[in-house]
This record gives C-alpha cells, structure tokens and sequence, in this order.
C-alpha cells in the first residue's frame, strides 16, 4: 500500500472524527482525498463522497432523532425538491458534462478541472461559515416566518451542488433553516443531518447505473470514516467542539486555495 494511500485512509478517520466533533464540515474533505491521495477520477470521487457523507450524517441523524433534536416537517419539505435535484444532476446533468469545456491561451479546461475549481469554490464558501460566530449572525433572523416556498427552492439549489461536487452543503442547508423554517439552531444542525443523508445517498443512486462501482474500497473507507464519529463524539466529552470549528474552517480555508492553484497552474 503507498503512503498516499495510508493518508486516505487515515484522513476517512479524520473525516468522522470532524464530524463528530463539530457536527459537519468534515466531509467536504472527503473529495480532496478521494482525488489528491486515492488517485481516483473526480467524477467518481463526488459519487464516493456522497455516500461517505450520507452514511456518516446518517448515523447522526438516528442519534438527534432519538433526543428529539429533528424537525421531521421540515425535513420532508426540504429534502423532496433536494434529492429530486441531487438525483437528476448525478444521473442526466453531471454525465451530460462534456470532457472538454472551454479553453483559456492555450489551458484546456476540462470536466475533471471545472468540477475540481467549482468544488474549491464551495470550500472556500464553507471555510468562510465555519470562521464566522454562525450562531450569533443567525440567531438575530427569528422573527422570520415559516417561508415553504423558499425552503423548497433552497432545498432544489442546494440538491443540484451537492450532485455537482458531492459534499453535504450544511453550511447552506442551516441558515436556511434558521431563517425561513424558524428553527433554533440545535434544531437546524439536527435536522440538516437527516436531510443530508437522505439527499446525499439518493444522489449516490444516480450514479451506480453510469459508474462501476468499488464497493469493497468504498465500504471499508466509510467503516473508518464512522469510526471516527464515535471517536469524535467521544473526544467532544472533553473538549468542546464549537471551539474547533473556526480552526478548521481555516484549514478548508487553504485547502480550497490550494486546490484551485494546483488545478489552474
């Protein structure tokens, strides 16, 4: 096994362990390492992630549910238009992507290089979430009503990046759910898991009719990737994990910078 490979394996570990820290955000890693340190296609590797993501989230979401955590009602409203869009855009939109887009000078940018650039530009969106005091800019917003329409259009938006890049878009599906579904916020990062497994494993269906599918590899990376969300639920009984969430959202931070010059140069 290479070293690059060893590293994949323990960023999986790394990526639950995120998650069961901070409650999200370490799974818009898990494309990073399929590409850079797994070698695979990008293509591919946004399939592979959403079912890391959706099995990850999931395991969190049967834990809100059972404290009662979960906005079932708004969950189904959100999550019918979102894994709507996420399957149609991973089984008619992203094969329908031609191999060559366009080209600047004499650089061609292709479909591997345009959904690496538009993934590093949803990182650096999400970096940007996590630096900021998310709970204190949002909760100023509670006077807002019950909106259905906007929840459904967000949800289809937020369906149609998720099937693009593969990641779980919590840091668009949670103000959205504090602002038009009125939720607290415990409640939003609750129910937004439940949403994001349930759109990111039915966006996952999309693709095993176009891709063949590793599952072996697959099915052991998420076996470690949930490892380290009880790791990290365990580790968060002694430090809190809200204090890391602006040090990682730097990390995504650099890593979306870097991506973008190693996929543009």
């Amino acid at each position: 096994m290479e070293i690059a490979e060893v590293l994949g394996y323990f960023g999986a570990l790394i990526i639950g362990v995120v998650l069961g820290l901070i409650g999200g955000g370490g799974s818009i890693l898990t494309v990073p390492i399929f590409v850079y340190l797994m070698h695979i296609n990008p293509v591919t590797a946004t399939a592979y992630s959403l079912f890391v993501v959706g099995s990850s989230a999931l395991i969190g979401a049967f834990k809100n549910l059972r404290k009662g955590l979960v906005s079932l009602r708004t969950a189904i409203v959100f999550s019918i238009p979102a894994f709507i869009a996420v399957y149609g855009t991973r089984k008619f939109l992203v094969p329908a992507i031609p191999d060559n887009l366009f080209s600047v000078a004499e650089f061609m940018i292709t479909k591997n290089i345009g959904i690496m650039v538009f993934f590093a530009m949803i990182m650096l969106l999400a970096s940007v979430s996590m630096i900021k005091n998310r709970k204190a800019t949002l909760q100023k917003k509670e006077e807002v009503l019950y909106n259905y329409p906007l929840i459904i259009i967000e949800g289809f938006i937020v369906g149609v990046l998720t099937g693009i890049v593969g990641a779980g878009g919590g840091f668009l599906i949670i103000p959205a759910l504090v602002l038009f579904a009125k939720l607290p916020m415990k409640k939003a990062v609750a129910t937004s898991l439940l949403i994001i497994a349930i759109k990111s494993l039915i966006g996952f269906v999309g693709d095993v009719e176009n891709l063949d599918i590793d599952w072996i590899f697959l099915i052991s990376f998420t076996g470690i990737s949930i490892l380290g969300i009880f790791l990290g639920m365990y580790v968060s009984n002694f430090i809190e994990g809200k204090k890391l969430e602006k040090g990682f959202g730097w990390f995504v931070l650099i890593m979306g910078i870097y991506i973008l010059i190693k996929e543009l140069t």
